[in-house]
């Protein structure tokens, strides 16, 4: 325990000043027994030259000094070593001197005699006070880190996002098979890309990226395995397909959902051996390409159906990352319109920095059914349209979806739109109820931010409690 004890010390470099040689080295002997690393100085000026060699992290100073005081000695060490902890030691002790030191930022004051204990107690206190010090900024640190506002082109300090980077961290360095899942628009293949930029073994090779959507049966096969001249009507030549290109690097699979069964078994088998064939040849190839797969649709209602099949299924779930709607993560919408903003004003040549409240509160209150795809082009638009540097209502193109169409007075409470918004409402004031009515914590839980909450308070004339 004390050797453990001696080594937290030693952490510790303590200054002391005194211009009696007997004081000084009592102090000098008391503090390294217990395991501070100790310098002396017999004059304020000499401690203020050591200082700017050697800077420690408590001084220990007589109050009565030769030419410079014990207090004079402290307010130059505060204005220019803030972090600094002095301790004034004095044999003129008084409630008034005490008083002055610790206004100008002494950390204790200590009388003469002096008690081992009291100033060991004493310096104790300033170890543990830094030492926490130290803990809270590597925990500040630490949340900065995983509350990152950007990762690899990813805009968002949602919780929901943070999840998303800080899984692309754990899986990046491994060989694992990626599933990605959610909406269109959501940027799957922005994830894919991170996964590929972060892993240090493969970010140097090829990226491939295909929509296999996008590509009929025959020449989808063809793109990701090659073929050889003659295999079909067209092929000319030897090509080598999109596997054989990424060998070492990251083949990414949108849309994987497009499959044929029969091409599902091919693939089954690059991911089980890492072989495969080029259309209409024999020879067996080999690629070593990490593989990420996406898609919007729900693959195990795919199985149940049987058009995907079970085994390819387990095979590329292996870790499985789900980019959540816009809609699920609002408070990164301001965020992402100004990147945007930034990208579209350096592409048009023109300086469009922000847009206008109005239009902050349409695009916050509009659910994004295109999610992040649809909210670019709305700010590209607006960007092009704008003629300040602030786009404003007029220019949003397509701007009608985003505002909510008025309900006629004549319709009665029975109409489609009372009927379901009244369980909204409901909803609103059972979770205000819940959180005693404080807007911060219930827009937290209900996923809104508090200026939406607001205005659905105010649409639906919910009072404060």
């Amino acid at each position: 325990m004390v050797t453990q004890m001696n080594e937290q010390n030693s952490q510790f470099q303590i200054l002391i000043v005194d211009d009696e040689p007997l004081i000084r080295e009592s102090l000098y002997e008391i503090l390294r027994i217990e395991g501070y690393r100790v310098q002396m100085a017999p004059s304020a000026e000499d401690a203020l030259e050591q200082l700017k060699k050697n800077p420690v992290d408590i001084v220990v100073t007589d109050f009565k000094l030769p030419k410079m005081t014990g207090l004079q000695l402290l307010e130059e060490i505060k204005n220019t070593y803030d972090e600094i902890e002095v301790i004034l030691i004095t044999g003129y002790g008084s409630i008034e001197s005490a008083v002055e030191a610790m206004k100008k930022g002494a950390f204790d004051y200590i009388t003469k005699p002096i008690n081992d204990n009291e100033i060991k107690i004493v310096i104790q206190k300033i170890a543990d006070k830094k030492k926490i010090l130290e803990e809270n900024k590597a925990l500040k640190e630490l949340i900065a880190k995983n509350q990152r506002p950007s990762f690899c082109d990813m805009i968002g300090s949602s919780h929901k996002i943070q999840s998303v980077y800080n899984i692309i961290d754990s899986v990046a360095s491994t060989n694992a098979t990626i599933h990605i899942t959610g909406e269109s628009g959501t940027g799957k293949g922005l994830v894919a890309r991170a996964i590929h930029q972060t892993d240090v073994h493969r970010r140097n090779k090829p990226f491939v990226e295909i929509s296999c959507g996008a590509i009929s049966e025959t020449l989808l096969e063809s793109e990701l395995f090659g073929h050889v001249k003659g295999a079909f009507t067209g092929a000319i030549k030897d090509k080598e397909g999109r596997f054989e290109f990424a060998d070492g690097g990251t083949i990414f699979l949108d849309e994987i959902d497009a499959f044929s069964l029969g091409l599902q078994v091919k693939l089954l088998r690059v991911l089980q051996d890492g072989v495969f064939e080029r259309v209409g040849d024999n020879v067996t190839r080999k690629a070593d390409a990490r593989i990420i797969v996406a898609t919007n649709q729900d693959l195990a209602q795919l199985v149940e159906k049987g058009d995907f099949r079970e085994d390819l299924y387990y095979r590329i779930n292996v870790i499985s990352i789900q980019m959540p709607p816009l809609r699920e993560r609002r408070e990164d919408i301001e965020s992402i319109v100004n990147f945007y903003l930034e990208k579209y004003s350096h592409d048009n040549k023109k300086k469009v920095t922000s847009i206008s409240n109005e239009v902050k509160k349409l695009f916050l209150d509009y659910t994004w059914p295109g999610n992040i795809r649809e909210l670019e082009n709305a700010v590209e638009g607006a960007v092009i349209m704008a003629k300040t540097e602030i786009a404003n209502k007029w220019d949003v193109p397509s701007l009608a979806k985003f505002e909510k169409s008025p309900v006629s007075s004549t319709r009665d409470e029975k109409s489609l739109k009372k009927v379901v918004e009244q369980p909204e409402k409901e909803h609103i004031i059972s979770i205000l109820n819940d959180c005693n009515w404080n807007r911060n914590k219930a827009a937290a839980t209900l996923g809104i931010n508090r200026t939406t909450l607001y205005n659905k308070m105010k649409k639906y004339d919910i009072l404060d409690k």
